[in-house]
């Protein structure tokens, strides 16, 4: 049920990079949340230049243009130790299929409940399938 946006400046990665980051943030939460190969859906926006801002210092963190930026809107229930499996899994996996640094990698989760999500039709299948069709 993940919702995942992927922010990136425009023109500072090659297509070949941005398959290779939603690549790794899928396989995360397949590996460290038990989400189901088939439940895959990403929003990947390239902003122009000064469109996306971030601070190039926050935390002693040294961060370039080569900014990545990956929101994930989750259902609630996750521990802090997955979470903390997750970022490092998709840092690792980033950093070592691209040139991306893994300062440059941000990664931000949202949870909410079931009964916010409808995949279509007006109906919060969460709600109202059985959850062995969840697949």
């Amino acid at each position: 049920m993940p919702l995942i946006r992927i922010d990136v400046i425009e023109g500072r990665h090659s297509s070949a990079d941005i398959a290779a980051i939603s690549a790794a943030v899928h396989s995360g939460l397949a590996e460290c949340f038990s989400v189901p190969a088939r439940d895959r859906f990403q929003v990947i926006t390239e902003h122009p230049a000064g469109r996306l801002i971030y601070d190039p210092g926050y935390l002693d963190i040294d961060r370039t243009d080569a900014f990545v930026l990956v929101n994930v809107l989750f259902g609630t229930g996750r521990s802090d130790e997955q979470k903390k499996a997750f970022y490092a899994h998709v840092v690792r996996a980033i950093t070592q299929q691209t040139r991306i640094r893994a300062q440059d990698v941000m990664i931000a989760l949202a949870e909410n409940t079931r009964a916010d999500w409808s995949f279509g039709n007006g109906v919060a299948q969460y709600l109202t399938l059985p959850r062995e069709e969840w697949k």
